[in-house]
Parts: C-alpha cells; structure tokens; sequence
C-alpha cells in the first residue's frame, strides 16, 4: 500500500469509491450532524479544519499501511454520499476490520452492499488477507442486512462490546475469509 497510490473503483450501481480530498472536508462535518451516522458511528462533531485535518490523516494511515478510507462518490468528481473503509490492519496477521456509513442521499440503493464485495476483493484478492470483519450494534438492522448480503457469515454475538450515545450495545461479529462464496 505504501508504494501505490489509493486506487479508486467502480461501483456497479454507478458510483464509484476514491480517496477522499480536502475539498470533500465540508460533507465531512456536516455528516457528523446526521443522526444515524452520529449515533452508529460516533465521529464527534467536526469543525472544517478537524474534517480537513481528519482526511489529512487518512492518506497519512494509508502511507503507513494502518487503514484504507473511500468516499462512496458520484463519479466525475461528485461529492461523497458515504465513507467506506478498512482499519484495524493487521498485515502479518492478514486481517482487517470494515467502517462504513452513507448520508440519506445514498441509501436505499445497494451502494453499501456493492462497497463492501469490492472493496472485500482489493483486500482479499489484491493486498492478500486472508479474513475481514465488520462489527455492528445488533440494534443497527441496516448494518446487518449489508453484511449478510455481502456475503459475511454471522460468526456470533459480543457482548456489551461498544459504547454507544444510548449506551453499551452487543455487536454482532461477521466476517468473510479466503475462499468464500462470493455474493454475485
């Protein structure tokens, strides 16, 4: 990843997944004003220079191997409608953790599910791990659909495993390993 550059991918619905860039920073802080985001995700609340500074960061984590983050974008240049990403790398151990989420323009149609198989398949097919994982609150229907979709088996329940604004939430553990059926 260090000796690359960031690719960007075409998504089957018509979107497409790039780096995010500076001039993305204002959709970033706003994003933190959506409930759903806010409440799922906890990113805090952002000013433009922390959204600027948090991107920033990002291309940083990607030069040293620690993370990849997309924006899930219109193509052409079209401003993000939701994040996608890998962290928690762990390359000697081939395996990493999913975070996504999308503002209302971008739900609804298959955006997340279509994120996931591709960016699944960079990781898996491309950079060699051997297995990923998403977590979500077992409360987040939403998040549950797009793994089971995605094709990632429901491997089981952690118990009050993560802090929500509400409070603590069991997680439920999907993952997908080297040589899974694909989903399409």
């Amino acid at each position: 990843m260090s000796k690359t550059d960031q690719p960007v991918f075409d998504l089957a619905n018509g979107r497409e997944l790039r780096p995010w860039c500076l001039d993305d920073a204002k959709v970033l802080m706003d994003s933190c004003q959506d409930a759903d985001v806010q409440h799922w995700n906890r990113p805090g609340q952002l000013s433009l220079d922390d959204a600027r500074d948090r991107i920033a960061r990002w291309e940083k984590r990607w030069r040293t191997e620690k993370a990849a983050i997309w924006a899930i974008a219109e193509p052409g240049g079209g401003g993000p409608v939701g994040l996608i990403g890998l962290a928690d790398f762990d390359l000697d151990g081939g395996s990493a953790e999913f975070l996504y989420w999308l503002l209302p323009a971008g739900r609804g149609r298959g955006a997340m599910v279509d994120a996931v198989v591709r960016v699944s398949r960079w990781a898996l097919e491309d950079l060699g791990l051997h297995r990923l994982r998403i977590t979500h609150s077992v409360a987040n229907a939403a998040s549950c659909r797009v793994a089971e979709k995605a094709g990632f088996a429901l491997e089981g329940t952690m118990r009050s495993a993560l802090l929500h604004l509400d409070g603590w939430h069991d997680e439920h553990l999907h993952a997908r390993v080297q040589g899974d059926a694909w989903p399409w």
